[in-house]
């Protein structure tokens, strides 16, 4: 096809091309037809549209090239670009009338078909299946959410430092550690960055790392990964309730920059926008002694856990919350609920006590509405030196590799406060997936570490 190249038009940007001659390039994601013509639904990383392949409009030979292609094969078209509200696609209601087309390379039988496949093979075929339309629609939610989480922290005076991915030591416990030999000496995969980012506030006050990190737990629930992306800011001269605050109109924006941006793809995932719609600040605060009470009236009235068969189950005061009673209490609420002062004793070492009350620390999680749980876990940090010293101690961590750590407290010490959303458990909830394990290109689970 004489200069197939010329003029290259993404899928996504057909609306602005009506009645012009542009080309396509992509794979082949469907084909109908008989006869004279053949409907192509193409795509090309930016969408998905329809392309019509007349006998009578391009030559014999491409024709018969149209008839023999499989699905994901690639191939090059050209043609005029056509408005019709019925036309099938993503964005929908353009097509091509095609005028030339050229075979780039006709595909081996592909294994993903439209029937029913097993978890199993869908991820042993990752590879593969990441081009499916809701795998695709998830991705670009992914990438909007990352943007939107950079963008918010850049435009609010934070300061993006990198953090090491090879630490010496734990931050949130040592039993989801993964060990490597570093020279001869135990090292291990970061858990985290906020104990390096808390150093960094002193330098620039207010600050934030995001990259990957990871967790060894011996979990095969729907919002666990063994390596997924977080991002942590962290801030100089902020308590509790200013960390609340930062974390609401952080939330928020990211949600409704979603809904800005991501149309087309939330289409494809078919997502109820409802309750997404209602994000906005301010959002509900509850304690973490109202929470247990609320979840323990619960199970004595025998109520059920929103979405399931199984009764709310009862909660000791001084538990964490397990999944039904985080999905319980975030049903309670129309938008994402704070749950805020914990048990010292299911917390971090490095959480503020509460004054009066030390077996309760100064921490919050956010709850997402309709089951996805925390999204986000935050406190105030110790920034007393001897306290925190005390805190190692009765943690039985080894106070060696944290001296750096308290130094921190003896050098122009301030209140401090951060907090570590996670990405994947984000893009689950505003897409409204079932597993986190579709919300990143190749995860890592428990039980799958290829592709």
């Amino acid at each position: 096809m004489a200069n197939v190249v010329a003029n290259v038009v993404p899928i996504e940007r057909l609306c602005e091309h009506v009645g012009e001659t542009v080309t396509l390039q992509g794979w082949l994601y469907h084909k109908t037809g008989k006869g004279k013509l053949h409907f192509l639904q193409v795509r090309d990383g930016t969408g998905i549209c329809q392309a019509v392949v007349f006998r009578g409009n391009v030559p014999d030979e491409q024709f018969e090239a149209a008839k023999e292609l499989t699905q994901e094969s690639s191939l090059r078209l050209s043609g005029e670009v056509k408005a019709d509200p019925r036309a099938p696609g993503i964005p929908g209601g353009y097509e091509v009338d095609v005028r030339g087309l050229e075979v780039v390379q006709i595909a081996d039988p592909y294994p993903i078909s439209p029937k029913e496949h097993g978890v199993e093979f869908l991820m042993q075929n990752r590879h593969l299946w990441l081009r499916s339309s809701r795998q695709w629609a998830a991705m670009r939610v992914r990438a909007v959410i990352v943007r939107a989480i950079r963008d918010w922290l850049d435009g609010h005076g934070f300061l993006n430092v990198d953090t090491p991915i090879l630490t010496p030591a734990a931050a949130e416990g040592t039993t989801t550690l993964f060990s490597i030999d570093y020279h001869g000496e135990p090292a291990y995969l970061a858990q985290t960055g906020q104990l390096y980012n808390e150093a960094n506030i002193f330098a620039f006050g207010k600050v934030y790392c995001f990259g990957p990190t990871f967790r060894a737990e011996k979990s095969k629930t729907r919002r666990h990964l063994q390596e997924f992306w977080m991002v942590e800011p962290e801030i100089a001269f902020c308590d509790l309730d200013g960390l609340m605050e930062v974390e609401e109109q952080f939330v928020s924006y990211i949600v409704q920059r979603c809904l800005a941006e991501c149309d087309a793809e939330l289409k494809v995932l078919e997502r109820d926008l409802t309750h997404l719609q209602k994000v906005t600040p301010p959002f509900p605060r509850i304690h973490y002694d109202e929470a247990v009470q609320r979840i323990n009236a619960a199970a004595a009235a025998g109520e059920l856990v929103p979405g399931y068969d199984d009764p709310v189950p009862a909660i000791e005061w001084g538990d964490d919350f397990g999944s039904p009673h985080e999905t319980y209490l975030a049903a309670q609420f129309d938008k994402p609920v704070f749950v805020h002062h914990y048990p010292t004793q299911v917390k971090a070492f490095y959480m503020e006590p509460e004054p009066g009350r030390p077996e309760v620390c100064r921490s919050v999680d956010l709850l997402a509405p309709e089951g996805y749980g925390e999204i986000i876990g935050g406190s105030e940090r110790m920034s007393d030196a001897q306290k925190l010293v005390e805190a190692i101690e009765r943690h039985k961590l080894p106070r060696e590799v944290y001296e750096w750590y308290i130094d921190l407290r003896r050098y122009g010490s301030v209140v401090h406060s951060g907090f570590g959303l996670g990405v994947e458990r984000t893009v689950a909830w505003v897409c409204g997936l079932d597993h986190v394990r579709e919300t990143i290109a190749f995860p890592r689970t428990l039980t799958n570490m290829r592709p």
